[in-house]
């Protein structure tokens, strides 16, 4: 996983439109964050959080990113669905997920397989990780995003 004062690779994914979104070139601050796969339980209630919190996220200039390896057309429907308020990115390579860290092995009934580790970082005005949350529980996230952000 990247670290504190890491900065963001120099990789370029997708957002919900199919507009191509460089992850070094985004200027800071703001969240990004990791998820699983668009439209299941857990990804909806992460991302419906983040939504309910998007105008105190907005009013301390910090928009939100969420980044799943779901294509673009997924990711417009999934925001429709829910009328989310966050912006989705779409890493179908992989090559974010894996240099930030949240690319890994998982295990579900006994079998392994790779897949993305719920995780959220905020990025500084500097462009440098200022805070990491690796390993995420969806209940009360965004929240606490929102908090360390003030104290930040």
């Amino acid at each position: 996983m990247t670290d504190i004062n890491d900065t963001l690779p120099d990789v370029t994914v997708a957002d919900s439109a199919g507009n191509a979104v460089n992850l070094a070139a985004l200027s800071g601050p703001f969240v990004l964050y990791f998820y699983p796969k668009a439209d299941t339980p857990g990804c909806t209630n992460e991302a419906k959080d983040f939504t309910e919190l998007a105008a105190e996220f907005a009013a301390l200039n910090c928009p939100v990113y969420g980044m799943s390896k779901d294509k673009p057309a997924k990711l417009a429907k999934f925001a429709a669905k829910y009328a989310l308020n966050v912006h989705l990115l779409s890493d179908e390579s992989s090559d974010a997920t894996e240099q930030m860290g949240a690319w890994v092995e998982k295990s579900m009934y006994g079998k392994t397989y790779m897949g993305i580790q719920r995780a959220s970082f905020i990025i500084g005005s500097d462009g440098k990780i200022v805070a990491i949350w690796p390993k995420v529980k969806v209940a009360g996230h965004a929240a606490d995003v929102l908090e360390t952000l003030k104290a930040l």
